[in-house]
């Protein structure tokens, strides 16, 4: 299963990307984590549905310090990513 999620909201400079880098680590979900420009923190998730689906339930939430104002969820085809990198 693959998903791309885009947090809007105060979502940079909270360590959200370090948070889910390290989520998906122990999910073993493959993907990568940047923040955009635009101030929104943009991630894609490969791997087991429910995985998958725990890293976008976070990213409705996130890290302690940021206010999640809302999150978009794409779905994608897979392309068979390995391992997970923030960018």
């Amino acid at each position: 299963m693959r998903r791309r999620v885009v947090a809007h909201g105060r979502v940079q400079g909270v360590f959200f990307r370090d948070t889910v880098r390290r989520l998906a680590q122990q999910l073993g979900v493959a993907g990568r984590v940047r923040n955009t420009p635009e101030g929104t923190v943009e991630a894609v998730f490969e791997g087991e549905p429910e995985a998958v689906e725990r890293l976008v339930a976070f990213m409705h939430e996130g890290p302690s310090g940021a206010v999640v104002e809302r999150a978009e969820v794409f779905p994608e085809d897979e392309e068979g990513l390995s391992g997970f990198v923030v960018r």
